[in-house]
């Protein structure tokens, strides 16, 4: 049996991965509206694995039995200072996002719920993969400041994702 302040912190972290999506897709308007449209593709995909890791949290809570909560979700940023500054405040925002499942799996470890602490290993697996493909752009985006023709590639390939 599944405790309720583990459904709570599951329901909270399900209800954040629906926020990740909206910040994603809001990160891929803004590409829209400078006429990148190989970061915007990037940026919707990511909001598809968002949507995702929600709704596999919603199963958990589901096939657990628990109650699930669907809270209202707020409105994420909608204006950034350059495509770097977009994809650093994705890298942060992963890095936090990892945080918020090593306290899932902390909390899971205290409560000993086995069930939950094996099902959330997905999660901190994804996190590493979500933090090194959101870094590998920033780190192109940094060495393509000094050559502003490099966005235009760097934009192509994000658009093969």
């Amino acid at each position: 049996m599944i405790s309720d302040k583990m459904v709570k912190a599951l329901n909270v972290q399900m209800n954040n991965e629906f926020y990740n999506s909206r910040l994603y897709l809001s990160m891929a308007t803004f590409f829209y509206d400078i006429n990148l449209d190989g970061a915007a593709h990037w940026m919707e995909k990511q909001a598809g694995e968002e949507t995702g890791h929600a709704m596999k949290l919603y199963g958990h809570l589901k096939e657990r039995n628990a109650r699930i909560l669907l809270t209202e979700v707020p409105a994420p940023p909608t204006k950034w200072a350059s495509p770097l500054a977009v994809f650093e405040d994705a890298y942060k925002h992963e890095c936090d996002v990892t945080k918020a499942f090593d306290a899932l799996v902390a909390q899971a470890q205290t409560l000993k719920d086995n069930a939950t602490l094996n099902f959330l290993q997905w999660f901190v697996n994804e996190q590493v993969e979500e933090e090194a493909s959101v870094d590998a752009v920033v780190q192109k985006l940094k060495m393509a400041e000094k050559a502003p023709g490099a966005l235009f590639f760097i934009d192509r390939m994000l658009g093969e994702r």
